[in-house]
């Protein structure tokens, strides 16, 4: 994770694609040039009114009991989305202090897009580095977290549509806050609680799925036909490990005969955030390795996925199953 201080590097990206000026304020906002990568900004690429509102503050994974509350919950949830595409500048109910970027330009590399989203969103203030992965699911998407829910609202209205490498950014809040946002707000006592809530949540999303409820309805209705055919379980299709989710633990696999903890430890320690590493002693060439939150992991499996520990051979850096 890097710092929110702007660095040289970021200077640079500034002065290529001309954002050294950018501000909140529309006016500011309609005077940026770029040079190749970005075309210029109109009113109809960012609405910078400046307008804002202070809504109280819910979280959208706030506890329900029993299916009729989670499906309440849901149609509640598909309101306020369709609410906020008819009012953009309303800030839904359920609004977190994170933005969640669509459509960026899967071309760029991934370090230079993250540092131009830095430049781009630095009048705001985020106060965490945007988060960003290289993977298949996460491609063209990234997440922004801000101080308030209105300081988010805001860089969203103005930011949006904003028409960044030749694709215009399409943003909405997150679903719920990340780890690293919640200590950042709340401090490490929240994070127990909102693991525990965010856990409650997929069970419950799990067990309202309606093609589950379909297959326990058709196990039910077999069981009550005499004579019917016994049930067929069906076999488990195991995900891919490049199509794992984030996690803030890495799996290793093929490293070299005779790795040491010690060697790892200094070979994943060159990024922020490394907690342990769990070597397993009867399978040598595998081993876990555990950062402080998903952020920190994602940026070691990027930069470390098929590195050569030993020169020769190339270590495989996945997620862990969760």
């Amino acid at each position: 994770m890097f710092a929110a201080k702007v660095t040289d590097e970021s200077e640079e990206i500034q002065a290529e694609i001309g954002l050294s000026s950018l501000s909140p304020k529309k006016s500011e906002m309609e005077n940026v040039t770029s040079s190749t990568l970005l075309p210029s900004i109109s009113p109809t690429n960012i609405n910078g009114n400046g307008e804002s509102s202070s809504p109280n503050k819910v979280n959208g994974n706030e506890e329900t009991e029993g299916k009729d509350g989670d499906m309440k919950q849901k149609d509640k949830d598909k309101e306020e989305e369709e609410e906020e595409e008819e009012d953009p500048d309303k800030i839904p109910t359920n609004a977190c202090e994170t933005l969640y970027l669509q459509n960026l330009n899967e071309k760029v590399r991934l370090p230079v897009m993250k540092e131009t989203l830095g430049v781009l969103f630095k009048p705001y203030r985020p106060i965490l580095p945007v988060v960003a992965h290289r993977n298949v699911r996460m491609r063209g998407q990234a997440f922004v977290t801000f101080h308030d829910v209105e300081t988010a609202n805001r860089a969203r209205r103005e930011v949006g549509e904003f028409p960044l490498y030749g694709k215009p950014i399409q943003i909405k809040f997150a679903k719920s806050r990340s780890d690293s946002a919640v200590v950042k707000l709340e401090g490490e006592a929240a994070l127990e609680e909102h693991k525990k809530e965010r856990l409650e949540q997929k069970k419950r999303s799990r067990r309202d799925n309606p093609l589950r409820r379909k297959a326990a309805a058709k196990l039910r209705a077999g069981q009550d036909t005499e004579g019917g055919p016994a049930p067929v379980k069906r076999q488990k299709i195991q995900m891919p490990d490049e199509y794992l989710p984030p996690n803030n633990v890495l799996f290793v696999q093929n490293l070299p005969e005779g790795t040491e903890a010690d060697e790892l430890r200094e070979v994943f320690g060159t990024h922020p955030g490394l907690v342990e590493i769990r070597t397993i002693p009867a399978k040598k060439d595998i081993a876990f390795v555990e950062y402080t939150d998903e952020a920190c992991a994602g940026l070691a499996k990027t930069a470390l996925h098929n590195f050569k520990i030993d020169g020769e051979t190339k270590m495989k850096v996945t997620y862990a199953r969760k």
